[in-house]
């Protein structure tokens, strides 16, 4: 087949984009930038597009001949740019994308949307008909491109659409960053109990979630949460990382709400300097917002398996980022 990637060389993107050139596929990836894989996706055959989905004859020209469309170019949590640059690339854009798809005849779109558009799960696991609660603009906006989705799905256009929980794996650059930075130290300072449920999907999962997405009669006009078989508490995932990364990991567990107050404060504070905030609210809810779901819905309808469980994720993860000096 032949398939077309948006956000092709970002960290998600090109996993898929090397899984779909091993599995024989021709494949036309676009991006606004070159990203850390530009170079290994073009010796591995790729066709490369530098451009935006905000370009509508960018996206027309590359869906010509195309089969199906994977569509995961998106603004995420950027910082210091308005609310509107979101709406343009993640609303605007997405039905771009499906302005040309549908004009150019391709047989499926499959739209990367977020687990973010739920919010806070307050009745852990949640799954996908719990309450549609985006609690800041990226995932407002995310869910905006799926109902420019689901007006194609309503009409009878193929297209599914996937919501990843936290991605990780080799070739992430900044997602689990953290986490193991803090663990190499052989310490990790807990805002808060730490019991706070967090749902990982190996990025190699997930690229198994979007190949099983691609047929045109899987799961159409259908969302899934596609996770890894079990979330964990965040006290836990520490550990496991420090046991991936061979070492032991003394937890320091502190107050939140003074990190809280914190991070509005330094938001407030260096947006209108244009300077990037140290702390900021969004990576303070990382300490207590649930993320926990239920995936029976892929394994059902898409015959979905995660195969990579979290320790082996964990160790190939760690010596990713030890190979390429990130820790």
């Amino acid at each position: 087949m032949r398939i077309f990637v948006t956000g092709g060389t970002g960290f998600t993107g090109a996993a898929l984009v090397m899984r779909l050139i091993k599995e024989g596929h021709e494949v036309v990836a676009l991006d606004n930038q070159r990203g850390i894989q530009f170079e290994a996706l073009k010796n591995a055959g790729a066709e490369l597009l530098i451009g935006s989905i905000t370009e509508k004859d960018v996206l027309m020209n590359a869906c010509k001949d195309i089969d199906v469309v994977f569509h995961l170019a998106a603004a995420f949590r950027q910082l210091n740019v308005p609310d509107s640059h979101y709406y343009e690339v993640n609303v605007k854009g997405t039905r771009n994308v499906m302005e040309a798809a549908t004009a150019q005849k391709v047989k499926k779109v499959v739209y990367c949307s977020t687990q973010g558009v739920h919010g806070h799960i307050h009745n852990a696991p949640g799954d996908e008909n719990s309450p549609i609660a985006p609690e800041d603009y990226y995932q407002e906006t995310k869910y905006l491109g799926e109902q420019v989705v689901m007006e194609y799905a309503k009409s009878g256009y193929p297209t599914t659409i996937i919501r990843p929980t936290a991605i990780y794996g080799p070739g992430d650059p900044a997602r689990f960053l953290m986490i193991f930075k803090w663990a190499n130290r052989g310490f990790f300072p807990m805002f808060g109990d730490g019991k706070t449920f967090y749902h990982p999907v190996y990025i190699d999962n997930l690229s198994d979630a979007f190949v099983l997405s691609m047929d045109v009669n899987a799961g159409n006009g259908e969302a899934f949460i596609i996770a890894d078989e079990h979330y964990y508490p965040i006290s836990e995932l520490v550990t496991r990382t420090g046991r991936a990364l061979g070492k032991p990991v003394k937890i320091i567990y502190m107050p939140i709400t003074p990190l809280v107050v914190a991070g509005h404060i330094c938001e407030k504070t260096c947006k209108p300097l244009g300077i990037t905030p140290p702390i900021f609210p969004r990576r303070v809810d990382w300490f207590r917002q649930v993320r926990a779901f239920k995936i029976d819905k892929a394994k059902s309808l898409l015959g979905y398996a995660p195969k990579v469980d979290i320790d082996e994720g964990l160790r190939l993860t760690a010596e990713w980022y030890a190979t390429e000096r990130y820790i």
